[in-house]
């Protein structure tokens, strides 16, 4: 019996994704087939290049169309999609359906978008995150968190969320951490010790709920917890949140610099914004007054240096946080340090004022005047 490309992609329709969970072929992921006798040739392409169930899909493919009567051989070429078919597979999977709007990225927001972001992990993004949100509400902003760090998600412990969010008619309530602060994560979404294993359309979509389907209500800041370095999360935060600012937290090492600059970098790019550096786990304050300093110094300094050069506008270091025994006990406590007393406190409180003294945006905010009619 000779092999048919219908056959072939009758076989290929029984592979579903493992993660979205529908047929290769529906989701166009099958980019080619060619027969030559019993040898079959199969382009796949995935949704990102590094796609870490790689493995299982190709094995899949070999298997499914290995079955096939008349097949000798499978060859499978893996690829990955481009942007146009990624941003036509995320359409495809949202039923063709308009995308609810994101209140943050219209002309007439006027709530300020800082995403906090780092070139490595282990610098203490989070704990800057959530110490910020809690600092900028002590001075009597209405303040969110989301956490976009999806693999890694810690904020909600960290700003003492003690319930899952609630849901109306669709819409997301997110519930209420330290200080007032409203947070959202997908660790509330998700049983605890269970990891997240998603990919590009996947991880955009979960931002997009995150940002256009939570009451949020009238921010003055949202704060957005980025995961360490620059890869999908922070090319999508950049598709949606085009207004988005960026703050780059380091710490003295050399190595961690290194890194945080390429975090930075990236906004040459996506057109935003540096607005600062902070530097993390800056220095041990000693009980005579001197300081420590356990990881070198420096790294936050060339940080805004260099990024200053690249970007071509000052980037200034907006703050040294010393460490503080206290900054890890709150974060575990969901206590954030930054509203109490101590070395670290009064650091992040000043950063806090920093940035709290940025007025509110006006672009695109209508001001009631017309012209006069002569």
């Amino acid at each position: 019996m000779s092999v048919s490309e219908k056959l072939v992609l009758d076989a290929l329709s029984t592979v579903q994704d493992p993660e979205i969970h529908r047929p290769i072929t529906d989701l166009d992921m099958v980019d080619g087939v060619r027969i030559d006798g019993g040898a079959v040739h199969v382009k796949i392409l995935l949704t990102t290049a590094g796609c870490p169930l790689r493995n299982t899909i190709q094995a899949s493919v070999q298997q499914a169309v290995g079955a096939v009567e008349g097949v000798e051989s499978v060859h499978v070429e893996m690829g990955a999609m481009d942007d146009a078919q990624r941003k036509a597979l995320r359409k495809k999977l949202n039923g063709g359906r308009p995308e609810r709007e994101i209140p943050f990225a219209q002309p007439h927001s006027l709530t300020r978008v800082i995403a906090v972001t780092s070139g490595k992990g282990g610098v203490g993004k989070s704990s800057m995150t959530a110490n910020l949100a809690a600092a900028l509400a002590a001075q009597g902003l209405k303040v969110g968190v989301m956490d976009a760090d999806i693999y890694g998600f810690s904020i909600p412990r960290m700003l003492g969320t003690t319930h899952d969010p609630q849901v109306v008619d669709g819409m997301i309530i997110p519930p209420i951490g330290a200080g007032g602060v409203k947070v959202v994560s997908i660790g509330m979404f998700v049983p605890d010790g269970q990891a997240v294993i998603w990919r590009g359309p996947m991880l955009h979509r979960a931002l997009q709920q995150f940002l256009a389907d939570v009451y949020w209500g009238d921010l003055d800041v949202l704060l957005i917890d980025m995961p360490p370095g620059t890869g999908d999360v922070a090319i999508s935060i950049a598709q949606l949140l085009p207004n988005a600012q960026i703050l780059v937290v380091t710490t003295p090492q050399v190595a961690a610099a290194e890194v945080a600059e390429r975090a930075g970098s990236i906004a040459s790019q996506t057109h935003q914004r540096v607005i600062g550096v902070v530097e993390n786990m800056s220095y041990l304050p000693q009980p005579d007054g001197s300081r420590l300093e356990i990881f070198g110094a420096g790294g936050g300094e060339s940080v805004s240096r260099r990024l200053t050069a690249h970007l071509g506008y000052e980037v200034p270091l907006l703050a040294q946080v010393p460490l503080d025994i206290a900054l890890r006990e709150g974060g575990d406590r969901g206590e954030p340090v930054s509203v109490s007393e101590g070395p670290a406190a009064e650091v992040l409180s000043g950063l806090a004022k920093t940035l709290g003294q940025s007025a509110r945006g006006l672009v695109g905010r209508p001001l009631g005047v017309s012209p006069v009619q002569n």
